[in-house]
């Protein structure tokens, strides 16, 4: 069967969603000859990634041949032999010797009733010689799915060639269906060079992604969530629970369990038969607990749970751990499936068993509650305290839950929307912000109370994000309902400073309307409000560069506090930090956001935990730890897309550290996709960020131009913003450098004036150093080079002092490649070392290119020229004498770029330049020159 798959797997990402890794390795080894064998139990994905990479392979191979067996054909020997081979039979048949050839035909036609125990050594050769033969015309790739229903006979065969294949051009791609790492059986049936991969389960985010190709989107995060653990992050269970949830006419409210449809019932509970009844409604009242044990079924009235639970344990329904106590499903969807296959009594009866037995509070409320029918004042007082409990405890995703089953047991004169819009409070700290938004939208239709309908504004408000444009709506009706009452009025100017900062781009209005709010919540008495506006107030000002900011941040930290304040990511502890950050108190604000990253993740506060991860990171990546940056960096880009929260924001981290320590293709990617975030939610803050970050890494991959481009629109924008703290986001040396290289001298120093004016008026002496360290690039393109190396060696002494270790490795950089263009011994041995020590990969991987060039230009430099030739130069200007003395000595452009921090398009501009003034016509031409002799 040749070319059998006609669209090229790269052309389909979709279908290795998740699987980048593993499907990268599988194709590197089917690339150089190998085999890959897929394992991993049902429904992980092994089919689609076998289909994928044999597309892929295909346009690459001579012929495919392909088999994929049932359970139900197992029994028919020589099926899988049959498709492998029935339609190429005719092309070698005279290839192969007669007896293997009647053998093979045999086998494959049914004619002759070939057999193993009768035809084996002629059929076993016979395979190998097809093989070989199709070979001579190519590549073969062998695709076999579902190997472990292979008939015996086939994959006996099969088994016999692969080994014997050798160095002939015959690969093999198989997957198998196997359970932990039971596949050795397999790779036996397989060449030795075989590659094993096991698929395992898909992460959260992985799950949110295949669900939304298949047209499963738009689900809360917290269903995707129940989703993700329900299957166990298994694509098939995953897509089949998605889809019972799309044809779902009413989807399950928080707190209830997934629909489970009956196709994956059938699968996980073909077993459930053989239980008797009574361990049946053991395993049922296992299912409806948080954390079931042998001790809590017991109290539940299971008095025979060891003895049941072993029987399920023998038919491979839970899982049996002798040094735990803990009841646990062979897999979540067998919990799912059994509760949802129970009749709605005796799942009442399960919880009501458990609302005694249970010693947590939690528990037993939450049992109550899935017990009751109806309203009960008491079960929903009970349920209110129980979410206080998980609230404090740091459970804000469980407080929601309790805090809607108790307004759902609430009686409608007590007054449960109150409860509601706690229970949307608490989805927003636990960062599910779709599910805030819908029980603030369900509160607002019938809530008349003012206080009530601009609380669940604000929760409409905060769930929008940083797309704030798109709830522009929202606020005149949020004034309308507050009135005249300065404690409503406070929460609103608060978020009328949000939008102005994030949908106008005017720090000045933003920090108008947070005075403004700290003023009318002081006047309420509402502290909580007010300390939240004087921290928003605080950063604004500080990042405006205004003189007031740390009188501000003092008047944030003033007592009384409040403990939520204290700890938020727009908080008082926040603001410090941020004013720590850019005065060059790095350790203060390490000590400051680590604390504050500690009592989030006590308290559950995920929106604050993204926050401060990416925080933790810029810290540390100022501080040239730029490998516990990069981890920090993704990490908070993990929980970013997890939740949904910040994916922009902590993208342009994410890249900011990859470019110092990882990957530079990738640092420009997501650079790109956090423009791309901010484009969209339409947050010009974040959008000057992002391509500052997008500009460092086309830098630092040697894209001067690109890195201009990127920069020069940060400088409009952040002009626009009224931005003028350049500690804010630390581009303007990034800018200069660039314009170094391309050769926009004048326009580098306009660049350095500016900032160094902001910067010595708010102290910034991080950033003056960096300045100057751009300032000496300016003074060596213009030929001054002592003044630059003297400047360069002050900007690294200043910065060792301050503890940017990152930047003073990159001085010691650019001193080593000015000095590599004087006469005399160049060592890069200082930059390597500093680089080293920051882990900042490529850009020692920049300083090894550098001193290999320096070494091979050295190796090949002639004699220094005569003297009277610099004569010959007077007409040059300064550049220009440069890169001629540079091509004298025997430098390439690309030397001659590195060394002069210029791009190899401004060297060769220049060299045209040169070669008219002086009347030659090439770069041989100057090369004669400098050895004493006249162009012809």
């Amino acid at each position: 069967m040749r070319r059998d798959f006609q669209e090229p797997a790269r052309c389909r990402p979709d279908l290795v969603i998740g699987r980048e890794e593993l499907f990268s390795a599988a194709r590197e080894r089917l690339a150089s000859g190998g085999s890959v064998l897929l394992h991993g139990p049902a429904g992980i994905g092994k089919s689609t990634v076998l289909r994928a990479l044999a597309a892929e392979n295909c346009f690459q191979t001579g012929t495919v041949l392909r088999c994929s067996a049932t359970e139900s054909e197992s029994h028919l020997p020589f099926l899988a032999l049959a498709d492998l081979f029935g339609l190429v039979l005719d092309r070698i048949a005279d290839r192969l010797p007669g007896a293997q050839r009647t053998a093979l035909e045999s086998a494959l036609t049914g004619r002759g009733e070939s057999t193993l125990q009768r035809d084996g050594l002629a059929l076993r050769l016979a395979v190998l010689s097809a093989l070989r033969a199709l070979a001579e015309d190519g590549p073969v790739l062998v695709v076999a799915d579902d190997f472990q229903w292979l008939d015996s006979a086939s994959a006996e065969l099969l088994g016999f060639a692969a080994r014997r294949l050798g160095d002939t051009s015959v690969r093999m791609l198989c997957a198998v269906r196997t359970e932990a790492q039971e596949y050795d059986r397999y790779l036996r049936a397989c060449p030795p060079d075989t590659l094993a991969v096991r698929l395992g389960p898909l992460t959260r985010a992985q799950v949110s992604a295949l669900l939304d190709h298949r047209g499963y989107g738009g689900l809360p995060r917290s269903t995707v969530r129940d989703i993700h653990r329900t299957s166990g992050g298994n694509p098939l269970f995953a897509l089949e629970l998605g889809r019972a949830l799309a044809e779902n006419p009413t989807p399950p409210r928080p707190g209830e369990p997934l629909p489970v449809p009956t196709s994956l019932r059938a699968l996980v509970l073909s077993r459930l038969d053989l239980l008797s009844d009574e361990a049946r409604r053991t395993l049922l009242v296992a299912s409806a607990g948080a954390r079931p044990t042998a001790a809590l079924l017991h109290a539940a009235g299971r008095d025979h749970a060891e003895a049941e639970c072993a029987q399920a344990a023998e038919l491979g329904l839970l899982t049996t751990e002798p040094e735990a106590p803990a009841v646990r499903f062979a897999h979540p969807l067998i919990s799912a499936a059994l509760y949802a296959e129970a009749p709605a009594h005796e799942r009442r009866a399960a919880h009501a068993a458990l609302s005694t037995a249970a010693s947590d509070p939690i528990e037993r409320a939450r049992h109550l509650a899935l017990a009751t029918i109806g309203t009960d004042p008491d079960v929903a007082a009970s349920l209110a305290e129980a979410a206080a409990l998980a609230r404090d405890r740091g459970a804000p995703s469980v407080a929601a839950s309790l805090g809607l089953l108790a307004a759902r047991h609430t009686p409608a004169d007590g007054n449960p929307d109150e409860r509601r819009l706690q229970a949307a409070e608490d989805a927003i700290t636990a960062g599910e912000v779709d599910l805030a938004r819908d029980i603030a939208r369900e509160v607002l239709t019938r809530a008349t109370v003012p206080a009530e309908r601009v609380r669940a504004w604000m929760v409409v408000i905060e769930a929008a994000g940083q797309a704030l444009g798109d709830v522009d709506a929202v606020f005149p009706q949020a004034l309308a309902d507050a009135g005249d009452d300065p404690r409503l009025l406070a929460l609103v100017h608060y978020q009328l400073a949000w939008r102005a900062l994030v949908v106008e781009g005017d720090f000045a209005e933003a920090r108008q309307e947070a005075a403004h709010a700290a003023e009318l919540a002081a006047r309420a008495g509402n502290r909580r409000t007010e300390l939240m506006a004087l921290s928003f107030q605080a950063s604004t000002e500080t990042l405006m560069g205004h003189s007031n900011a740390p009188v501000t941040v003092k008047r944030a930290l003033q007592e009384p506090q409040d403990p939520y304040v204290a700890c938020h990511h727009n908080g008082a502890g926040a603001a410090r930090f941020r004013w720590l950050l850019m005065s060059d108190q790095l350790p203060e604000a390490r000590t400051t956001i680590s604390a504050l990253l500690r009592e989030v993740r006590r308290r559950g506060m995920v929106e604050s935990e993204v926050h401060f991860l990416r925080a933790l990171a810029e810290t540390e990546l100022l501080s040239g730890h730029c490998g516990r940056a990069l981890d920090l960096a993704r990490e908070s880009l993990r929980l970013a897309r997890d939740s949904g929260i910040g994916e922009g924001a902590s993208a342009m981290l994410a890249s900011l550290a990859e470019a110092s320590a990882g990957d530079v293709e990738r640092a420009e990617a997501l650079a790109r996709e956090a423009a791309a975030h901010a484009e969209e939610d339409g947050d010009q803050m974040y959008l000057s960020r992002a391509l500052a970050a997008l500009g460092h890494a086309q830098l630092v991959a040697g894209d001067a131009p690109g890195a201009v481009v990127s920069l020069r629109r940060v400088r409009e924008l952040e002009a626009g913003l009224g931005i003028t703290d350049p500690a804010r986001g630390r581009w303007h040396g990034d800018l200069a450098e660039a314009l170094v290289r391309i050769g926009e001298v004048g326009e580098a120093q306009e660049v350095i004036d500016t900032a160094r004016e902001h910067a010595l008026r708010l102290r910034r002496e991080s950033v003056l150093a960096v300045l100057d360290r751009a300032a000496a690039l300016v003074r060596a393109a213009r030929g001054d080079t002592e003044a630059a190396l003297a400047q360069l060696t002050s900007a690294q002494d200043r910065l060792a002092k301050l503890g940017y270790g990152l930047e003073e490795a990159r001085a010691a950089f650019s001193l080593a490649r000015l000095r590599s263009g004087r006469p005399g011994p160049t060592s890069y041995d200082e930059a390597a070392r500093l680089f080293r020590r920051c882990r900042a990969l490529p850009w020692l991987r920049q300083v090894e290119a550098a001193a290999q060039d320096a070494g091979a230009a050295a190796a090949q430099r002639p004699a220094p020229a005569p003297a009277g030739l610099h004569s010959a130069l007077d007409s040059l200007a300064s550049m220009e004498r440069q890169v001629a003395g540079l091509v004298m000595e025997g430098a390439t452009n690309r030397e001659i770029a590195a060394r002069l921090f210029i791009s190899v398009k401004t060297v060769e501009a220049t060299l045209t330049r040169v070669y008219r003034k002086l009347g030659i016509r090439s770069r041989v031409d100057i090369v004669r020159l400098a050895a004493g002799r006249h162009a012809k």
